[in-house]
């Protein structure tokens, strides 16, 4: 029978092993790929927190008043916030973070290689998103220098301001977007810029005039210290719309306190945050009254916010409602510009045009509304960085906490323990490694060549694809993780053991080397492929039932697993197929680890003889049996 001629080109499969090789490195490199001076921050993994620094946060859920945190609305929102939570930490590219509940109202979140604030930030912003009309404004008196601004609120610039382009479609209003460029009262320049894309025509900064009530001069303005009240003369909105709590808790708002919020609300968000509820708030130094929230976070679509970069370098945030949304904001958007907009001098005519976004009871931007907004879309303009823009619009896509949560404690890892471990696991490792490179020369002598240069391929295709999920995935490797590539060097030499000695069985058996190796791998690749398809199960029933640690040793046991077979397919077969037709091994060197005589192998007529043919009954001898002397005859 003729050999199997499966791999007759076994360059077409080298070949191809070298392509996923130059594929996966060039997606390591990505943009900086005609940039060597950035190589070196490309090729690293991502640690997991037990082997390098980080942060662990503990929150505390704060549910609703009068609502007992074990009920079981409250655990049912714990486990959304929970989900909420993961899907931001890995949207912002956070390796191998980790988010866990802890009964009855606790969440930890462990992120490694992140300080606390950018931790706490990011997992502790309920994004409870509030679109809320200004009913008073009045400057701080209490103190000459102004509350600084949050870092999530840049000050935007002229620039800002978008070009003005025709509109493309009919609108029943002045088609003007709104802005927030233009001098209101005594805060000057004010939050950010809200459009619509359907509307155009911007009121630009420098044409927004002074609404009817504007500021009063200097010489007018109460004492230094002095604290702002509703009757204040530079108070600019309609005091009567507010309800007497609302009155009061005005009048004691110091915003030069940076505890103001605490002052007068206590640490229940419930209390500052009630959509259904008045409240009052700070924002770059002044007071500001807000009225309820008609519009509200879970109004937006999820997934519909993005960060976009602007032609003058500055970065907004675009943002979708969903069909309640849209309806909500676009009777806010009616009502606000139809009874405060003056259309004649493009700039609002009274406070009561401005309206305060809100994230977690702090506003982002105040601008007022110049236009009818009923599309379903809007862009949060102003200077944001790349970094703030992308954060925002990350805590907006993935929805707004069912929760608020208040942090119970933050503690910083240190990685000298995980150093430690990681430096005897890697020990460990390399020992193993020795030791099978060791037993693959003393036992299989010239095919340890072949050994060791599939453990080579087959760790530089795990490092590369681990680089590649960690830039690309955030995924961090943690000491279980790398136990299981160390596993990976057992499942692989098992491989190369299992062709090795099918081959060995052929030459054995008399067959040449050539044919051996065709014949030995149509036997041998079922068994490597039986062996890795239970290991391959194995890890992702592991993954998907295991949690944290033991999950990233079944990634990096199933990860490995699959580069085996590509290994033995693309590399291991190929090689023994170019080497059979060399004279070393294909002449069966007692090097080769092929030597007839080291294996046992005999010939089948080897020291044989043609037994007799038996007599046949009543008759002489046949003339092919033994001759006899015929003297004994």
């Amino acid at each position: 029978m003729a050999p199997p001629t499966t791999t007759s080109k076994p360059g077409r499969h080298l070949a191809a092993l070298a392509v996923l090789i130059v594929v996966l490195l060039l997606g390591v490199l990505g943009g900086t790929l005609f940039q060597p001076s950035q190589w070196h921050s490309r090729f690293k993994v991502g640690k997991g927190l037990d082997i390098s620094s980080g942060t662990t946060i503990t929150l505390r859920a704060v549910p609703p008043a009068h609502v007992s945190s074990s009920s079981a609305q409250v655990q049912a929102d714990l486990s959304t916030a929970q989900t909420i939570m993961n899907s931001r930490v890995n949207g912002a590219g956070f390796n191998g973070a980790t988010v866990t509940t802890q009964s009855p109202d606790l969440i930890n979140v462990s992120v490694p290689g992140k300080n606390v604030s950018q931790v706490e930030q990011l997992v502790g912003t309920t994004a409870q998103l509030r679109f809320r009309q200004v009913l008073l404004m009045t400057p701080n008196y209490a103190s000459s220098t102004p509350t600084p601004t949050p870092s999530a609120t840049p000050t935007p610039t002229p620039s800002s301001s978008p070009t003005p382009k025709p509109s493309t479609s009919p609108s029943p209003k002045p088609s003007t977007s709104s802005s927030a460029l233009g001098a209101a009262g005594g805060s000057g320049t004010r939050g950010l810029t809200v459009t619509a894309t359907r509307l155009a025509g911007a009121a630009s900064a420098a044409k927004a005039k002074p609404n009817a009530s504007a500021s009063p001069s200097p010489s007018a303005s109460p004492a230094p210290g002095s604290l702002a009240t509703t009757t204040d003369p530079q108070a600019q909105g309609q005091a009567s719309l507010l309800t007497p709590a609302t009155k009061a808790l005005f009048d004691k708002l110091n915003c030069a306190n940076p505890k103001w919020r605490t002052q007068i609300y206590g640490t229940d968000p419930n209390n500052w945050d009630n959509p259904a509820i008045q409240t009052v708030t700070c924002y770059q130094g002044d007071k500001y009254a807000l009225d309820k929230a008609y519009v509200t976070g879970e109004m937006l679509k999820l997934g519909g916010s993005s960060a976009q970069l602007q032609s003058n370098g500055d970065w907004w945030v675009n943002l979708s409602f969903n069909g309640t949304g849209t309806k909500a904001f676009g009777q806010l958007s009616t009502k606000m510009y139809d009874n405060y907009y003056d259309t004649s001098a493009s700039a609002p005519s009274s406070e009561l045009d401005f309206f305060a976004i809100v994230l977690d009871g702090t506003p982002v931007a105040v601008p007022y509304m110049g236009a009818v907004l009923d599309t379903g879309t809007a862009t949060i303009q102003g200077t944001f960085t790349e970094s703030q823009a992308d954060n925002l619009a990350n805590v907006l896509n993935y929805g707004a906490l069912p929760l608020s949560f208040v942090p119970q404690s933050v503690q910083s890892v240190s990685p000298q323990l995980g150093s430690y471990q990681l430096q005897a696991g890697l020990l460990a490792g390399v020992v193993g490694l020795l030791l099978v490179v060791v037993y693959a020369f003393i036992y299989y002598r010239g095919l340890g060549i072949v050994s060791i240069s599939s453990l080579a391929i087959a760790a530089l295709l795990s490092y590369l694809a681990v680089v590649l999920l960690s830039v690309y995935e955030s995924f961090a490797l943690s000491l279980a993780g790398i136990a299981g590539l160390i596993v990976a060097i057992g499942i692989t030499a098992d491989s190369f053991v299992v062709f090795f000695e099918r081959l060995r069985d052929e030459v054995r058996d008399g067959k040449s080397l050539r044919a051996g190796v065709e014949h030995g791998w149509v036997r041998a690749r079922r068994t490597i492929l039986v062996s890795d398809t239970v290991s391959f199960l194995a890890a992702a029933v592991l993954y998907k039932f295991a949690v944290t640690d033991v999950q990233n040793f079944a990634f990096t046991l199933g990860l490995t697993t699959i580069i085996d077979v590509i290994v033995v397919f693309l590399f291991t077969k190929p090689v023994i197929t170019l080497l059979a037709r060399t004279r070393f091994y294909g002449g069966q060197h007692k090097w080769s680890g092929l030597d007839p005589a080291r294996l046992g192998m005999r010939s089948p007529w080897r020291g044989s003889r043609r037994p007799a043919p038996r007599p046949q009954p009543g008759g002489a001898a046949s003339a092919a049996g033994p001759r006899t002397n015929p003297k004994e005859a």
